[in-house]
């Protein structure tokens, strides 16, 4: 999963994608789609939150060392601090409720609510951005997303656990809160910040947030150590936040976003076949199934450029 989202100093008259990058990308999905089964598997040896807050802790040490190699600066100004602190705050909030939501409730589940978050950055960016308004293509996106999820959680209320419930608003909220990142990140970081810096900030602030939540929320005395719980911090920590987002934040830097963008819908698709329903062997039944068509339709509307942008 991807958090933040950067202006692309690449080529903005490149109208496609080569097959290099696109099987990047897919791969990316990939490892994206089967991070929250590695996540929930080991959910009864470290609890989520604690999960979630090693995560950030050990990819900031990473990236840390990474930026110390390419000469750039960690910590450029007050300023860039201190939006910084806001934006690992909000991407701290995400984690917290994201990580024992999907404990809560399938995972399958958990993805599509999740990827609402740039539903909420379009409705977002119209009254915070001023040069990303809503379109036509975004409304339309929104209003097959906004069918997805009523298909999704329109099923017999009685027959879903109030644990589950809370599950499906801890991811919800998650993708409130993404989104609420990318917009502050839009519009107090992007020309103040580069990308490395932002995401290091997210990471950095986040880790001591999440710890302590884990430590105040959470039942640590049963917490064990096998070599798949090492294994799933591993995965977690340096292949997803530190490997992959660097490799996504390198395809944002060199190609046109709008191009990038629209093949985040292949991440929920993933995450449903991938981490529910092979890994975890969840039900995935023909609503759900519908939730995601709808949903993934929706991100590619949403992602869309504009024809007057496609133009420029």
């Amino acid at each position: 999963m991807k958090q933040a989202a950067v202006a692309s100093p690449g080529s903005q008259t490149e109208q496609s994608l080569s097959i290099g990058i696109v099987l990047t990308m897919l791969v990316l999905a990939l490892v994206w789609g089967a991070n929250m089964a590695v996540v929930k598997l080991v959910a009864g040896q470290l609890p989520p939150i604690f999960q979630a807050g090693i995560r950030s802790v050990v990819a900031a040490a990473c990236l840390w060392v990474w930026m110390a190699v390419k000469g750039v600066p960690v910590f450029p100004s007050r300023v860039v601090v201190t939006h910084g602190l806001v934006l690992g705050l909000l991407f701290g909030a995400e984690f917290g409720v994201l990580y024992p939501g999907m404990v809560f409730t399938n995972v399958a589940r958990s993805y599509l609510l999740l990827y609402t978050a740039p539903f909420f950055v379009a409705v977002g960016a119209h009254f915070w951005l001023p040069a990303d308004r809503l379109t036509r293509l975004k409304v339309a996106g929104m209003v097959l997303a906004f069918g997805g999820l009523v298909v999704l959680l329109g099923q017999g209320l009685d027959r879903i656990t109030p644990r589950a419930m809370l599950g499906d608003l801890f991811s919800l909220t998650a993708g409130a809160l993404w989104g609420a990142t990318t917009i502050y990140l839009k519009r107090f970081l992007a020309e103040r910040a580069q990308a490395l810096q932002t995401l290091f900030y997210q990471l950095f602030f986040s880790g001591p947030l999440l710890l302590a939540a884990s430590f105040f929320l959470e039942d640590h005395l049963s917490a064990s150590l096998t070599g798949f719980g090492a294994f799933s911090l591993f995965y977690q920590s340096v292949i997803v936040a530190f490997i992959s987002y660097l490799a996504w934040f390198n395809l944002i830097h060199h190609h046109p976003a709008s191009l990038v963008q629209a093949f985040t819908f292949f991440t929920p698709v993933a995450g449903v076949f991938i981490s529910g329903l092979w890994i975890l062997h969840e039900d995935v039944g023909l609503r759900l199934l519908l939730s995601l068509v709808l949903i993934s339709a929706g991100l590619v509307l949403v992602n869309r450029p504009s024809r007057k942008a496609t133009a420029a």
